[in-house]
């Protein structure tokens, strides 16, 4: 008898206490929470003009924004407009806009150079395809001015003034030419 009573008593047991042991082998365990993704960093202007084909150094360094809409249309804010100098000065205005392509920033608004005494509106930018290319070509005025690439491979430091103020009285005499393409240089 005192086998079948301890019998009964470790069943007795083993029926209350199966139901915890279930339950908390059947409770979910707490999932860990995923860690929200940070937003992937916006490309800047110049990791986004090799993928163009166009070399990073076509913009100074005091691009303080830019926004590039599907189509290509996009806009350039600096700091501050400057001055650049390549084979020739290159007058950076505050806001640039154009049409960015495979190889072509067209309808750019917001680029000038120097070309002896006078300004002149650069109207679009570009390079020969399929890259890589050896020259960068300034549409400016009535020329294609045709550059060596090796002066837009570094991004360049803006200067704040062109050294004088012939500019200023250049400008406020005279609008800059924007003439059809005739000649290239």
């Amino acid at each position: 008898m005192a086998f079948t009573s301890r019998f009964h008593l470790c069943l007795l047991l083993f029926l209350i206490l199966i139901p915890f042991t279930i339950s908390l082998d059947l409770t979910p365990s707490p999932q860990p929470q995923p860690q929200p993704q940070p937003k992937p960093k916006k490309p800047t202007l110049y990791d986004i003009l090799p993928e163009y084909g166009l070399p990073p150094g076509i913009f100074p360094d005091n691009v303080e924004s830019y926004n590039l809409d599907k189509d290509g249309n996009f806009e350039v804010l600096l700091k501050a407009p400057c001055y650049v100098e390549f084979e020739y000065l290159v007058y950076y205005d505050e806001k640039i806009s154009g049409k960015l392509g495979i190889g072509s920033i067209t309808k750019l608004k917001g680029i000038e150079v120097k070309r002896f005494f006078f300004w002149f509106n650069v109207n679009e930018i570009r390079v020969d395809l399929p890259p890589p290319s050896d020259s960068v070509y300034f549409q400016i005025g009535f020329v294609n001015k045709k550059l060596d690439m090796h002066q837009f491979q570094t991004i360049h430091s803006c200067m704040k003034s062109c050294g004088g103020s012939l500019r200023q009285v250049l400008q406020k005499h005279q609008a800059p030419v924007n003439m059809q393409m005739l000649v290239t240089e």
